[in-house]
């Protein structure tokens, strides 16, 4: 029988409702569009600063999108390696936008304590586990990020890293110390409650269906009410809103896949002995982490496709069980597949792309930290006219080229999967 493609997440959280759907007409300072993390970090950074008339529509519930489905983990640095942000932006800028993200994890610890959210943090880091014998990748990164952005991600010889990680797969690694990871739809909702008590005003199921200019702003139209407001953000990660043309053929929405084990009691132990978060140096890599249940969340693979919860299992199942082969026949009790948002330059797309206009997406792959440091860029941009945001500018919207860019997407993926099989023959595995 078919299984509901409902995510461990949202099977872990009761209901709530946020807000009802908007109804009549409003007006507001701010209008942000998506209760996602970029969505709700933007409008939680607005009121922290003062501007009360905010306004956020939600098309679904919060948290529906890539925010409430991901893997939770919360650690600095975009999709786009660091390696390439030196070359693109020189080494004073590549360290200033690193550290923002870096100084987006300490603001996410914040905010969980200051506002009492209880997200299941676990403060055991990430390790970055080597899925081949050379150990060249991993030297060369831990000495960049050491040289040109200040970063100590400690080495972990074979050994140490078997004792934590039960699988021969893996040769040696690298661990951030200062890294966490979490439950991001408590997260999520917990922004939007902290976000409400400041007098953030949410509306769930009010998907924005126009926007228009109204005067020197903007009027954003819903299925049944219309907000007046002096700056709009559009938010809406993977899931287009379809209100700027341009703006939705920025991205590409791009699936990826998670699954959820069933409690493992003490069989947990028999792969894990660390309760950090673990992602391997392919491209094409496996991400996991042990959930305070007993339970391991695993999630992997780039795809087109929107895949059934049989189909996630099926393949990620079988990615498993590769790296833990003494879990065969565990139980697979919730497994999805969820949209995120992709640039072509594998970075966020950030600013105000026209007079009051204000865009924020692309956090795919790695999203987190950015959606939080990009929440904070224009809080104070609209809030103060901070200009901070213009750091990011050179990364603005590019075309997907959809939809050819789909079929680039998936050719890429499976050309550094094939990349990644051909390393790892020569190496005899």
């Amino acid at each position: 029988m078919s299984r509901p493609p409902v995510s461990y997440y949202r099977a872990t959280v009761p209901e709530r409702t946020f807000g009802p759907p908007l109804r009549g007409r409003r007006e507001a300072t701010v209008c942000v569009i998506g209760g996602g993390f970029a969505g709700l970090n933007t409008a939680l950074g607005l009121a922290e600063r003062g501007v009360r008339d905010v306004v956020l529509l939600e098309a679904e519930q919060v948290g529906f999108g890539a925010s409430g489905r991901n893997g939770g983990f919360v650690f600095g640095g975009f999709s786009r390696g660091e390696d390439a942000l030196l070359r693109e932006l020189g080494g004073e800028r590549a360290r200033a936008l690193y550290a923002g993200t870096t100084d987006a994890v300490e603001r996410i610890r914040k905010r969980i304590d200051d506002y009492a959210i209880e997200c299941e943090r676990v403060e055991a880091g990430v390790v970055w586990a080597n899925w081949f014998r050379d150990p060249r990748v991993l030297r060369e990164r831990q000495e960049l990020l050491a040289r040109h952005y200040g970063i100590d991600w400690q080495w972990l010889p074979q050994d140490a890293l078997r004792t934590r990680i039960r699988s021969t797969r893996y040769h040696d690694g690298l661990y951030e110390p200062r890294a966490f990871h979490f439950h991001p739809l408590k997260y999520a909702r917990g922004l939007a409650a902290a976000g409400a008590g400041q007098g953030l005003a949410l509306h769930e199921h009010s998907p924005a269906t126009a926007l228009a200019r109204e005067g020197s702003g903007w009027r954003v139209r819903t299925p049944e009410g219309e907000v007046s407001a002096r700056s709009v953000v559009l938010a809406c990660g993977g899931y287009l809103a379809r209100l700027r043309r341009r703006v939705d053929a920025g991205v590409l929405p791009i699936a990826t896949y998670v699954m959820v084990t069933e409690p493992l009691g003490a069989r947990l132990g028999e792969i894990l002995t660390t309760g950090a978060a673990v992602y391997d140096t392919r491209f094409a890599f496996d991400y996991y982490r042990p959930l305070p249940d007993t339970r391991l969340l695993w999630g992997g693979r780039i795809s087109v496709l929107d895949r059934s919860p049989e189909a996630v299992e099926r393949l990620l199942r079988r990615d498993l069980l590769k790296v833990f082969p003494q879990l065969a026949g565990v139980c697979i009790e919730h497994a999805w597949s969820g949209l995120m948002s992709y640039a072509r330059h594998q970075m966020p797309q950030l600013g105000e792309i026209e007079p009051g206009l204000w865009l924020a997406q692309a956090f795919g792959g790695h999203g987190v930290a950015p959606t939080t440091f990009a929440g904070e860029l224009l809080a104070a941009a609209i809030a103060e006219g901070d200009p901070r945001w213009r750091e990011l500018a050179g990364y603005g919207l590019v075309s997907a080229f959809k939809p050819a860019g789909f079929l680039g997407a998936q050719l890429g993926y499976w050309w550094a999967e094939a990349r990644d099989a051909w390393k790892a023959g020569r190496e005899g595995r």
